[in-house]
């Protein structure tokens, strides 16, 4: 099987479906019905059932899709390890980051990286950390951004630390939490953040909000505060400066030390030896040492 066939095989086995499979491989439908029948042909089996739900693999389909999946793999593989024999940064860098990284702060340093070494690509998955370090374990990034507690075995390099901020249109102190009826507006994920929190707001009263709501997007919290719905608790890296709100930065009790969140880039030693990762590391550090605290 040629590396072309096994793309092709690879993205009907994702996309389940001819129509989207032939748009991301640039083909027609026809033209991607027949480079099929040319591979079941000379596999002297068929890979697909088609039904009006849309592509479901025969028993040897799996086998062979698997195939193509390994075949892919290999390929990059190989590919990456020549390319780290010359002195140009090529290849493909594999980013898997915490979404709250990669729409606030990774995108600049993307632009950077791509300025710099304009023949790298770039395959970028973003998600709760969990989600981050499951990429690595799998195979499907070189290196990890994530928040909080890193729990990694492997090698990790701390990038910035920022401050967690109290954000309301109208509370000015802390202790106006006390008597406002203002609802709490909370991100709740998978992460240690919620937790934190918690535990922070247990630290400081004596009481449950009197009010709260509970979103799923951290952006939906911050956009909720800014249009004076309620107040919320934010970490720094979500905050530019220019929003119209009262911002209060958060202590903890053991001598009014701020309390902060964590941002951390993780992975295995084999991956940081690719020279697209270790080009990548230094724009990310550069970035890193001038971010806020």
């Amino acid at each position: 099987m040629t590396t072309t066939e096994a793309e092709i095989i690879k993205i009907l086995a994702e996309e389940k479906n001819m129509r989207k499979a032939a748009e991301r491989l640039f083909l027609t439908q026809p033209a991607l019905s027949q480079r099929l029948q040319s591979i079941e042909k000379d596999w002297g089996a068929k890979l697909f059932i088609r039904s009006q739900k849309g592509l479901t693999p025969t028993p040897a389909g799996e086998l062979i899709i698997q195939y193509a999946i390994e075949t892919i793999a290999k390929k990059e593989e190989v590919f990456e390890a020549i390319q780290a024999m010359n002195s140009k940064v090529h290849g493909t860098l594999k980013i898997a980051c915490a979404s709250i990284v990669g729409h606030n702060w990774l995108p600049k340093v993307l632009k950077d990286f791509v300025t710099k070494y304009p023949d790298a690509k770039i395959s970028l998955i973003t998600g709760w950390s969990s989600e981050i370090v499951k990429a690595l374990y799998e195979g499907e990034a070189h290196i990890g951004i994530v928040r909080g507690q890193a729990e990694w075995k492997g090698k990790k390099i701390h990038l910035f630390q920022d401050m967690m901020y109290l954000v309301d249109k109208e509370i000015t102190n802390i202790d106006e939490i006390l008597t406002t009826d203002r609802p709490f507006i909370q991100f709740k994920s998978d992460s240690n953040y919620y937790q934190e929190i918690q535990l922070w707001w247990q630290r400081h009263f004596s009481s449950n909000p009197r009010r709260q709501i509970i979103v799923d997007q951290i952006e939906t919290c911050k956009q909720m505060a800014m249009n004076g719905i309620g107040y919320a608790i934010l970490p720094s890296i979500t905050l530019n400066g220019e929003e119209n709100v009262n911002k209060i930065p958060l202590s903890t009790s053991e001598k009014d030390v701020g309390l902060t969140r964590d941002t951390w880039l993780i992975g295995y030693e084999s991956s940081f030896e690719l020279r697209q990762v270790d080009a990548f590391v230094d724009v990310v550090k550069d970035h890193a040492s001038t971010i806020y605290k």
